[in-house]
């Protein structure tokens, strides 16, 4: 049996996490069988995207990402681009997509889960043409992203640090959302279009999203005072913001949503700048990946 070509493109620096150890647990833990394994390493941010495209230029037959869902997005790119299989080894600061895969963190146990090689094609989506695998979004939780990226401390700890500094000041906006021809006006904390259920870290912002319905959920944080946060916390841990009535979700498959201002977004954790108009979309299983 032919083995399958396999690259494993690694984030040095994704998720704060030291990751020299990486290679040789591949080298031991691979079904060599099944797979001839090679090994690249990012240095900048694009750099992934590159990588895998090259590999995939070269008929590399599966391309696995060793990183967070920044590496992921970049990778899966490609991946879909060349119609090839994504894998995954989770080293990021929340690993949404890896969580709601169940793929698990121990590197070796997501080393297993790709000898087993058991693949599902998922849904993708688009925003302002830019793709997105597990959750995009505005408001807060962009302009989070945009300030952590240039924060050299990497990890949850950070995250949460600085997003306990920025809340105090941070003012929702007025979006004007338009899901499969429905118009709605919302002020809103955050606006988040979801793909899987969480952000990352088991905080869950649309408990009962699907990979594979084609659909997307837009979750609309409304505004809230300050002591209400352990509240939303309590539902996002429990997996319960669908009952929550701090949230609304509308369910879609075209999404346009219209804001007063330029402003941030983030697309899988990676902060952008873009304009007032943002157009989403869904692409239905669209995505080879192995999963658990």
């Amino acid at each position: 049996m032919l083995k399958a070509n396999i690259l494993f493109i690694i984030n040095p620096i994704s998720g704060g996490k030291k990751k020299a150890k990486i290679p040789g647990l591949i080298d031991t833990y691979l079904d060599k069988t099944k797979f001839s394994p090679n090994y690249s390493y990012t240095e900048y941010i694009g750099h992934a995207a590159e990588l895998a495209e090259e590999a995939a230029a070269k008929n590399f037959d599966v391309i696995v990402a060793v990183g967070g869902d920044g590496t992921i997005n970049e990778i899966a790119a490609k991946v879909m681009q060349y119609k090839k299989v994504l894998g995954i080894i989770p080293f990021g600061s929340g690993n949404g997509l890896a969580r709601f895969l169940k793929i698990p963190l121990a590197a070796k146990k997501a080393i297993e889960v790709i000898n087993r090689f058991k693949l599902q094609l998922v849904d993708t989506a688009t925003l302002n043409e830019k793709f997105f695998f597990n959750m995009a979004g505005m408001g807060f939780d962009a302009h989070i992203s945009a300030v952590f990226a240039g924060n050299k401390s990497r990890g949850l700890k950070g995250y949460i640090e600085m997003g306990l500094k920025e809340i105090t000041s941070y003012q929702p906006q007025t979006y004007s959302i338009e899901v499969d021809g429905v118009n709605y006006t919302r002020e809103a904390f955050v606006v988040s279009i979801a793909n899987s259920s969480q952000y990352g870290n088991n905080v869950y912002i649309s408990p009962k999203s699907s990979l594979t319905d084609g659909l997307l959920d837009v979750c609309i944080i409304k505004p809230f005072p300050l002591f209400k946060i352990p509240i939303l916390a309590y539902h996002m841990i429990r997996a319960t913001t669908d009952r929550s009535d701090m949230v609304e979700i509308i369910r879609g498959k075209q999404i346009k949503i219209s804001r007063a201002k330029e402003d941030s977004i983030h697309i899988d954790g990676e902060p952008f700048f873009m304009g007032k108009q943002i157009e989403i979309d869904v692409v239905p299983l669209s995505l080879h990946i192995i999963t658990n």
